[in-house]
């Protein structure tokens, strides 16, 4: 299973490939040194919009921190493989808040794409001050299981299985399950870079 030290690895592996400093990606994606460290060192569990920033910076696409190979042609997940082999964890909100929503990469292995298909398991959460989001690109999120609710601006979205929304990331947004049971959704980010 894919995790965060993983990922932590390859953002530092990145950044020096790049000839970046840790102060140089703080400064360009909005973040500070601290922040930068913390998720490269596995200090911190990040959540998407800051690794969607740290990607740009980079220069390359958020996938990259799951990717193993590079296929050019078409790419299949099939059912029994869900994804399970290839995920990571985030908490949705920022620091050290307990993770809640595991992503299992559905496309990991296709080179030069644009969107990130994941399937997302969502565990209920007990907060009620979620910290929203907000990164460039758009969001789809399909219901398979259970109740999402979707904090969309000043809106709160409610949905069920086989409920389906899009939506501009550029709007603070947040997604938790719904009822306190756990919920699954089928969610694309496409992030420009």
């Amino acid at each position: 299973m894919k995790n965060n030290k993983i990922i932590g690895a390859k953002i530092r592996s990145i950044r020096v490939s790049r000839q970046l400093t840790v102060e140089e990606v703080a400064e360009r994606a909005g973040m500070t040194v601290e922040q930068i460290q913390s998720i490269e060192e596995d200090k911190v569990f990040p959540s998407l919009a800051p690794l969607i920033k740290i990607a740009r910076v980079m220069g390359v696409r958020l996938g990259t921190f799951l990717d193993d190979q590079s296929e050019l042609g078409p790419v299949i997940c099939r059912k029994m493989d869900g994804g399970a082999g290839n995920s990571i964890r985030f908490n949705n909100t920022e620091g050290t808040a307990k993770k809640h929503m595991d992503y299992h990469a559905l496309s990991q292995d296709k080179a030069g794409r644009h969107m990130e298909p994941f399937l997302i398991d969502i565990a209920p959460s007990a907060d009620v001050d979620f910290i929203f989001s907000t990164h460039e690109g758009e969001e789809f999120i399909y219901v398979l299981e259970g109740i999402v609710e979707i904090n969309y601006g000043t809106n709160t979205y409610i949905l069920e299985e086989g409920d389906s929304i899009y939506y501009d990331s550029i709007v603070a947004h947040h997604v938790h399950a719904g009822n306190q049971e756990p919920a699954k959704i089928l969610g694309v980010v496409y992030t420009p870079y």
